[in-house]
């Protein structure tokens, strides 16, 4: 297989997707006051340390460290024009190597950010980012029914649909079904 290089920023026409520092936890703290209403219904129990620096401090480091062991790729989105500010996140997370060589794609966009292809933009780098530096075989994204948007930005970016769960994660305080969906490599 081969070397994967260590990767820390991703660029798209109109975005740079990196991991913040420490320094930078009071801007991703705004981000998910700013949008708290907005990504509660998609989100596990809104805690209210998800508003504070001190934690967003930690979980940056964590979010490093996993970086640095090839095992998780969070990235938070930033406009070009606007590099201070984050407007969404994106992840590649629980890498799994052997003979299913695949990761999960979550993902979220500030309410405001909405409508102009930001998340489809920031999709395909990491999908790219996957299947070219990763060496991955296969990208699951998954979403509940009724999140129009999600299942809009997936077929357009490629997703095709595998399969509904029941109770597949609880979210907003219960267990919500989900569609299955993913991306495959088209390079063997």
């Amino acid at each position: 297989m081969a070397q994967t290089r260590q990767v820390t920023a991703l660029e798209t026409e109109r975005l740079r997707l990196r991991l913040p520092d420490r320094s930078e936890a009071a801007e991703v703290s705004r981000y998910y006051r700013e949008n708290e209403e907005h990504l509660r219904p998609w989100s596990p129990i809104w805690s209210t340390e998800l508003d504070t620096p001190e934690f967003w401090g930690g979980q940056l480091d964590r979010y490093a460290a996993d970086l640095a062991a090839g095992t998780g790729y969070r990235f938070f989105l930033f406009k070009k024009e606007e590099p201070s500010t984050v407007i969404g996140t994106l992840g590649l997370t629980n890498l799994v190597r052997g003979a299913l060589q695949q990761c999960f794609l979550g993902y979220t966009l500030a309410a405001t950010e909405q409508g102009h292809g930001y998340m489809g933009e920031a999709i395909e780098a990491a999908v790219r980012f996957a299947f070219d530096e990763l060496h991955l075989h296969r990208v699951s994204a998954n979403y509940m029914p009724e999140n129009r948007r999600s299942a809009a930005v997936l077929r357009r970016c490629g997703f095709r649909v595998e399969g509904y769960a029941y109770d597949y994660l609880n979210l907003a305080g219960r267990w919500q079904d989900h569609i299955l969906t993913s991306r495959v490599n088209p390079q063997p």
